[in-house]
């Protein structure tokens, strides 16, 4: 697995610029396609010398039927996948939002320094374990630099430790609750927070778990392999030697898309196209660490 922050990094880009997105390979999926490409190019040159020394072709009519199937199906793939994806980052923003409103809380109710300072540590904590779990990863990763020894031992028995460090940050509150430095009405509003970090891991998770039905991909795939490689059988009588360089487009394409849902429908990886987790966790880190010392303090 990919540790490199770089390598994390979603792509950004200018929509406006067309030629940088044209020659861009990073985020592509052209160069995994290359395999498929030249196979098809190699049956359009096959197709076209069975044309010209035998008169072979198929028939057009019922590999336009297929076609037309085939992009509805492929139209499905795509928005499912996309969904997924936007679904997986609303999850994420919903968290980003949690966490700065836990810190805002903290900051205006809890006057300990020494609490605030553990939720300094433990909010961003918190995300990050989340995001390994996310990641499939069992490493500690960006956590562990907020963490005490005590803690990431502790951590190093449990499987679902982002939960586990709500718990902790529970326990926190209920100590300053108990010795009567916070109200019953700020406790259940801070621990609202608390419930809200993890139902967005729940809901993250559950896209992680629920994977697009194998029979709808299998056939998905079943459909462009037969249409892509039937095509230049069908295309050659017409285009003859221009069947090869248009069977490779068709290809690009129809293989393309499928590849692109594959990519994104998991959103939470290391691929290019995946959502940036690291910024984020930047993000949280620096807000959360901004609103306890400054929103601490009285203007």
């Amino acid at each position: 697995m990919r540790t490199c922050e770089t390598a994390r990094r979603m792509i950004e880009y200018e929509g406006r610029s067309w030629i940088p997105i044209l020659f861009r390979m990073r985020g592509s999926v052209i160069p995994r396609l290359l395999p498929r490409v030249l196979l098809t190019t190699a049956l359009g040159v096959l197709a076209v010398l069975l044309v010209e020394k035998h008169e072979f072709k198929l028939p057009s009519v019922a590999h336009a039927l297929v076609g037309v199937a085939l992009g509805l199906l492929l139209v499905f793939r795509t928005n499912a996948s996309y969904d997924r994806y936007w679904e997986g980052r609303k999850q994420l923003g919903f968290m980003v939002n949690r966490t700065r409103d836990l810190a805002r809380q903290v900051a205006a109710y809890v006057e300990d320094a020494a609490v605030r300072a553990h939720f300094a540590r433990l909010i961003p904590s918190f995300y990050w374990l989340a995001a390994q779990t996310l990641r499939r990863d069992t490493a500690l990763g960006p956590a562990e630099r907020h963490l005490t020894e005590a803690e990431r031992a502790a951590l190093a028995k449990v499987t679902h430790r982002a939960p586990v460090i709500t718990a902790w940050m529970s326990a926190h509150l209920r100590a300053e609750a108990s010795a009567g430095r916070l109200s019953e009405q700020r406790l259940q509003a801070c621990d609202a927070n608390l419930m809200a970090f993890n139902d967005a891991l729940g809901g993250a998770e559950r896209i992680l778990r629920t994977p697009i039905p194998f029979a709808y991909a299998q056939h998905i795939k079943i459909f462009v392999v037969l249409f892509c490689f039937s095509a230049p059988f069908v295309m050659a009588d017409v285009m003859g030697w221009a069947t090869p360089v248009a069977v490779a487009f068709l290809a690009i394409a129809l293989f393309g898309i499928d590849e692109i849902g594959v990519e994104i429908e998991e959103p939470f990886g290391d691929d290019p196209n995946d959502l940036p987790l690291d910024s984020i966790g930047t993000g949280i880190e620096k807000a959360v660490a901004e609103i306890l010392d400054v929103g601490a303090q009285k203007p």
